[in-house]
């Protein structure tokens, strides 16, 4: 089993959760670091970057996972293609025990970036207005 933190669309109630049939773990996480955290593109797509202490402590869930689920979550953010996410390794923090833990976000590198196609960032938070922009790609309908 694998922790994974997720921010934005595989978060429980958000549109790609369907994806992550994980186990939550219980409260709210946050980032150890700062990272940029932007809704990018005409699909108001949310990139976290990598690029830390830049941005904001950014707010998420943690969730165990299986190795099927963990690979469907692989597809969903492309990290075989040049330009998917990466799967990375960071630290966060339960926001009431204050718990660091070692989780997998799926995170964009900054080349990736043309900042012309940000349309709202940094922020701390993806919230249900944020998701109410969102649109898939053809690829993930």
């Amino acid at each position: 089993m694998d922790c994974v933190f997720v921010y934005g669309t595989l978060k429980e109630g958000f549109p790609n959760f369907s994806i992550n049939t994980g186990i939550r773990i219980p409260g709210v996480f946050i980032t150890k670091d700062h990272y940029p955290l932007y809704l990018v593109g005409e699909n108001y797509v949310p990139w976290l970057m990598v690029q830390p202490e830049r941005g904001e402590r950014v707010s998420g869930q943690v969730f165990t996972v299986d190795r099927s689920t963990l690979l469907a979550m692989d597809r969903l953010e492309d990290i075989a293609e040049p330009d998917g996410y990466r799967r990375l390794k960071i630290q966060v923090v339960h926001t009431e025990t204050l718990n660091e833990m070692t989780a997998f976000a799926y995170m964009k590198p900054q080349e990736q970036l043309d900042l012309a196609a940000i349309k709202l960032g940094p922020l701390s938070n993806y919230a249900l207005e944020h998701a109410s922009l969102y649109s898939k790609t053809e690829e993930l309908d």
